[in-house]
């Protein structure tokens, strides 16, 4: 006991006088993406889309929302180096939300958080944590909700190791794919582990595909045929709260054919708007929001009048509870908010993916 004790002692002081040393992030497992054919490593849309999408469909795909990159250390300190693309501000949502990085370590077979990086601008460097024991640990770092990291390299001591992860968790195979607005890209998490379908991957400790573009979850049927390339457990579709009636009765169906051609049997998900809190006031906000629920439950009762299987459908009633205080601005989410939300959707997903 003795001599363990003065081991990791000796092995903490060594660390402590050590350097960071830098490895790219490039050489260890990246979660998230639908596609590997895309012109960058940490980006979301084919190639193949960069003339064909829309223009701020395109740039949104762009983003990194969703990405994470696994790896394991001994290391007594986590740092990161990231550069992203735009270096964008909002002003209602954090930097390090819009533009950081988010640190979580497996414990007991749990995700736990670690640490965030911090950003400067577009080029950032920080260290998320620190003063650690020196032991093999597994790490799942995700990337910027609302910006595009361009390039990333993991810091640990210099005596230290970086190397590939000894478990296969999340499970990658057959992971989640999630369709959607601002909110399911990750519009307003104060950090990227805060999106929804981020807290999803470490509650499910299953892979999750983010395909959230802000403002321009419109039913494009090119994004149907990214989603129908995905050996999917689940889809989930959750783009009412962008697409306009007229869009939802021109294209929903059309869509949603795309995606089950490809995938015969496996489930999908209908997600109703959400019941904002400017709706309680906003007589305008609050038609739109019946309208658009109306016609996006009258598309899946023709569904499945018509004899389609392994659809489903979740009502808005209760995604974000009931007291009002789970938007940052009455209609993007707080972290309250994507937990609430999480906490729904949990359920219905681990029910259903094999």
């Amino acid at each position: 006991m003795k001599l363990k004790l003065f081991t990791a002692g000796l092995l903490l002081a060594m660390s402590a006088n050590a350097q960071i040393l830098y490895h790219d992030a490039s050489a260890f497992p990246l979660l998230g993406k639908a596609t590997d054919a895309t012109l960058t490593r940490y980006e979301r849309l084919p190639d193949s889309l960069e003339h064909i999408s829309r223009k701020p469909l395109w740039d949104l795909g762009r983003n990194s929302a969703g990405l994470a990159v696994r790896f394991r250390s001994n290391s007594t300190r986590i740092a990161a180096k990231w550069e992203v693309r735009n270096s964008m501000n909002m002003n209602h949502m954090t930097p390090t939300g819009i533009k950081g990085l988010d640190l979580y370590c497996l414990q007991d077979g749990k995700w736990v958080f670690a640490g965030s990086g911090r950003p400067q601008g577009k080029v950032n460097e920080a260290t998320m944590v620190r003063n650690m024991a020196p032991e093999e640990r597994e790490y799942l770092l995700f990337l910027s909700l609302y910006d595009g990291v361009t390039s990333l390299s993991i810091g640990v001591d210099s005596l230290s190791v970086i190397e590939q992860p000894a478990v296969d968790l999340p499970v990658r195979e057959k992971p989640v794919v999630f369709y959607g607005t601002s909110i399911l890209q990750g519009g307003c998490a104060t950090r990227p582990g805060m999106a929804h379908t981020n807290i999803l991957e470490r509650w499910l400790n299953r892979e999750c595909i983010n395909l959230g573009f802000s403002g321009n979850a419109l039913l494009d049927l090119e994004i149907a045929e990214v989603i129908a390339s995905v050996d999917a457990s689940m889809f989930v579709l959750d783009f009412v709260p962008n697409a306009t009636v007229e869009q939802m009765k021109e294209r929903a169906e059309k869509f949603y054919s795309i995606v089950r051609a490809k995938h015969p049997d496996t489930p999908i998900l209908f997600v109703e708007d959400p019941v904002f809190p400017n709706s309680r006031f906003d007589r305008k906000l609050a038609q739109e929001v019946a309208s658009k629920n109306e016609t996006i439950a009258a598309i899946f009762r023709s569904l499945k009048k018509r004899g389609e299987k392994n659809i489903y459908f979740l009502s808005s009633k209760d995604i974000l509870g009931h007291d009002g205080e789970a938007t940052v601005d009455g209609i993007h989410l707080t972290d309250l908010g994507f937990v609430r939300y999480a906490e729904i959707l949990y359920p219905l997903i681990k029910k259903r993916i094999r």
